[in-house]
C-alpha cells in the first residue's frame, strides 16, 4: 500500500474500552472485530467511538474493558445496506494499538488529519444563538481506486470560509472525531436513537483548483 495513500487519512485516538470485541467481516482469512472506545473530551463529556480492528493485532476473545489504548490509524467509511436505503458507517481502522498505563496529556486524545476532495455541496447554516456551522462530506481517496466518505463540520470563521467551497475542492482538514446521538424517525410511530460520527473541524486549508 502506496504510503502517501496513508497520509492523507491519519487519525489518533486514546480511550477506554467499553465494550467486547464483536465480529465484523472477515478478508483473505483475516477476522475484523469491532470495539467501542470512550475518548474524553476537555469538556466533560466523552465521544464514544467505533474501533475496526484485526484479529491478528490483538487477542479479540481477551476482557479489555476499562483498560487505557491508543489506536493509530485511518477513519473509513462503508456502505451498510438497510432495505432499500443505504446507510453510512463510519470507524476508524485500525493499524497500531498499544495498552497505556497512566495517560495525562488530554490534548492528544483525539486528533485527526484528512486530505480529500469536497464531493458534495457545502451546506452552511446558523444556530438560533448566531452560531455559524457548515456541514462538508470529504471524499478521501484510498488504495485500488477506493474513496472513503467523512461528513465534516466546520464553526465559525471556518465554516464561512468553507461555504465557499465548490465540488471537487481539495481540502486539507485536521480536526477532532467525535460521536453525535440524534433521532431517527423510522415510520409514523416509531422512532430510534443512533449515533452520527463526524470530524469536527479545527484548521482547514484548501488548494484552490
Amino acid at each position: 500500500m502506496s504510503e502517501k495513500m496513508i497520509e492523507n487519512n491519519k487519525v489518533s485516538v486514546i480511550g477506554e474500552i467499553i465494550s467486547s470485541f464483536t465480529f465484523s467481516h472477515e478478508v483473505f482469512g483475516e477476522g475484523f472485530y469491532m470495539v467501542d472506545i470512550a475518548v474524553n473530551r476537555l469538556s466533560d463529556q466523552a465521544d464514544v467511538i467505533p474501533l475496526m480492528i484485526s484479529e491478528r493485532l490483538i487477542d479479540v476473545d481477551g476482557d479489555y474493558n476499562g483498560l487505557t489504548v491508543e489506536a493509530v490509524g485511518q477513519f473509513r467509511s462503508y456502505n451498510r445496506h438497510e432495505g432499500t436505503k443505504n446507510r453510512l458507517v463510519l470507524s476508524i481502522f485500525v493499524r497500531e494499538i498499544h495498552f497505556i498505563e497512566e495517560f495525562t496529556d488530554y490534548t492528544k486524545t483525539n486528533q485527526i488529519f484528512l486530505d480529500g476532495y469536497i464531493c458534495k455541496a457545502p451546506i452552511y447554516r446558523k444556530t438560533p444563538l448566531g452560531r455559524e456551522i457548515a456541514d462538508l462530506l470529504l471524499a478521501v481517496n484510498r488504495p485500488y481506486g477506493k474513496s472513503d466518505y467523512i461528513p465534516c463540520i466546520a464553526w465559525g470563521r471556518n465554516a464561512r470560509y468553507a461555504s465557499g467551497f465548490s465540488v471537487g475542492t481539495r481540502v486539507k482538514v485536521w480536526g477532532r472525531v467525535q460521536s453525535r446521538e440524534y433521532t431517527k424517525k423510522l415510520s409514523e410511530t416509531e422512532c430510534e436513537k443512533r449515533i452520527a460520527y463526524e470530524v469536527s473541524v479545527s484548521k482547514l486549508e484548501c488548494d484552490e483548483v
